[in-house]
């Protein structure tokens, strides 16, 4: 561990603020070297007590105080964790973001916050940070293009715990969701409702995660003894716009349908406005499902049915997990999958019997 070496300090009392103390400073008044500041500085044994008193009398005399940060460049830590996000507009970034910032701030971290907005330019600057050593160690909340950078960070020695991996399962710490159950669970529930013609709006089919809940959903509708149509699975982006135009497209050209599970709350919000502007009611008609449970999935019309990823609970793992590391405590590189839960609301209410004889 190296020692502190010097900064910038507090200005000299007296001097209205236009000299700024240094290391080099206090060393000239107490008459030793700035090695023998730092190693005061540093608390280390092997200074002469008299020597180790007239070298903090100065600093009390002259007011020099080191900056944190300083201190923990020249120990070769920073006391700062960096996170990179695809952007900050996601809907889920944010309950990410606060579970991280709960558990970071606590152990007496800082948050180095950086998005990947700009695309190659956000990565470049990025990379600047990271080469810098301007914070300890990263989380990430995996865009999809990042899965081979990650391996070379990792393989460099900077700790990198992955948050939502999209189902890729890079090998070294991530935190994710059971994809997999959540598309079983919404099958399970549109099935309970009395649905049987069952249609899907997936994510890209390149994203793990999409394939894992689609898979998931198939798993249950066929444990039920029942087959899903491929006509009535159409591919989304993940943004409303793909799921209103995919809900149309369906109502167009598929076979009729009763239920709609969307792989996120984003796609889902999209369906449903498609189903209302072609004067299908929900759930009267057609039951819709999403995936996240977003603060807004309460607040559609009707308010969404979803499976809840525990965001804030992930963001909180991921951060606990990083630390640990920091502290020296060595992490499984297994992945630590986060179990979702079932939120039922008014998209998916129970069909009645005259309902379901119309």
């Amino acid at each position: 561990m190296g020692e502190y070496l010097g900064s910038t300090g507090l200005a000299i009392p007296g001097s209205g603020g236009r000299m700024r103390v240094t290391i080099a400073e206090v060393a000239r008044r107490a008459r030793v070297s700035k090695t023998t500041v730092s190693r005061v500085l540093n608390n280390k044994a092997d200074v002469d007590a008299a020597t180790a008193v007239r070298v903090r009398e100065v600093i009390a005399a002259t007011g020099y105080i080191p900056s944190a940060g300083a201190v923990g460049l020249a120990r070769g830590v920073t006391r700062t964790v960096g996170m990179l996000v695809p952007g900050l507009t996601w809907p889920w970034t944010g309950e990410v973001l606060q579970g991280v910032a709960d558990v970071v701030e606590s152990a007496g971290y800082g948050l180095l916050l950086s998005t990947t907005n700009r695309g190659a330019d956000s990565l470049d600057g990025f990379s600047r940070k990271v080469s810098a050593k301007a914070f300890d160690g990263l989380l990430l909340v995996e865009p999809p293009e990042a899965v081979r950078h990650l391996r070379v960070l990792h393989d460099s020695g900077l700790p990198v715990v992955v948050i939502d991996d999209r189902g890729r399962r890079p090998a070294f710490p991530s935190v994710g969701t059971d994809n997999r159950q959540g598309g079983a669970a919404a099958a399970r529930h549109l099935l309970d409702t009395g649905r049987t013609r069952l249609a899907m709006v997936t994510g890209p089919r390149d994203f793990g995660c999409a394939s894992d809940r689609l898979n998931g959903f198939h798993d249950a509708v066929r444990d039920a003894g029942l087959t899903l149509d491929p006509r009535l699975i159409i591919e989304g982006d993940f943004m409303s716009e793909s799921g209103e135009a995919a809900i149309l497209q369906l109502l167009e050209t598929g076979p009729e349908f009763d239920a709609v599970f969307a792989h996120n709350d984003l796609m889902a919000v999209g369906v449903l406005a498609g189903l209302r502007k072609a004067g299908r009611a929900v759930p009267a008609d057609v039951a819709v499902i999403g995936f996240d449970d977003i603060p807004l999935a309460a607040h559609t019309q009707p308010p969404l049915t979803t499976i809840r990823q525990p965001l804030r609970e992930m963001g909180e793992a991921a951060a606990r997990r990083l630390l640990a590391r920091l502290g020296g405590v060595p992490q499984p590189e297994e992945p630590l999958i986060v179990p979702t839960s079932l939120v039922v609301r008014e998209s998916t209410a129970k069909r009645t019997a005259a309902a379901g004889r119309e």
